[in-house]
C-alpha cells in the first residue's frame, strides 16, 4: 500500500484499510494512512460496516455518518494527530492500531473518543 495515491487530476486519494483482511490490517498500513493525511485540515478516522477504514476530511463530526460502523473524535486541523510527524510516532499509531482492532468487530458504540 502506497501512502499517497493520486487521481487522474493528480489529487491524492485518501488511503484505505480493509479490516477484514490480516494482510492489509497492520501496524505500518495505519502508519500509511496516518501519513498519508494533512495535518492542515480536520481529519476523522471512520470505518464503515463493510470494514473499511479510511481518514476523512471531506466529512467529519456527525456529517455524512449513515453507513459508518463507528467513527474515532474529530482530529482539528494543527493537532498533529495526522501527517508524517504523526506517522513517526509509534505509540500513536499502536493506539490508533487497536482502537481499529478493538472496535471493528463489534463496536460498543457508534462513536468512539476514547482509546
Amino acid at each position: 500500500m502506497h501512502a499517497r495515491i493520486a487521481d487522474f487530476h493528480g489529487r491524492a486519494l485518501p488511503v484505505s484499510i480493509d479490516l477484514t483482511d490480516s494482510r492489509s490490517f497492520t501496524l505500518e498500513a495505519v502508519r500509511q494512512m496516518i501519513a498519508s493525511a494533512n495535518d492542515n485540515t480536520h481529519n476523522q478516522l471512520r470505518v464503515s460496516r463493510d470494514g473499511k477504514a479510511w481518514l476523512s476530511s471531506a466529512a467529519v463530526g456527525g456529517v455524512d455518518i449513515d453507513g459508518l460502523l463507528f467513527r474515532l473524535e474529530t482530529w482539528a486541523a494543527g493537532s498533529g494527530c495526522v501527517g508524517p510527524v504523526a506517522a513517526s510516532d509509534a505509540v500513536w499509531v499502536t493506539q490508533i492500531y487497536n482502537a481499529l482492532r478493538d472496535n471493528w468487530a463489534d463496536p460498543r458504540m457508534d462513536y468512539v473518543d476514547v482509546y
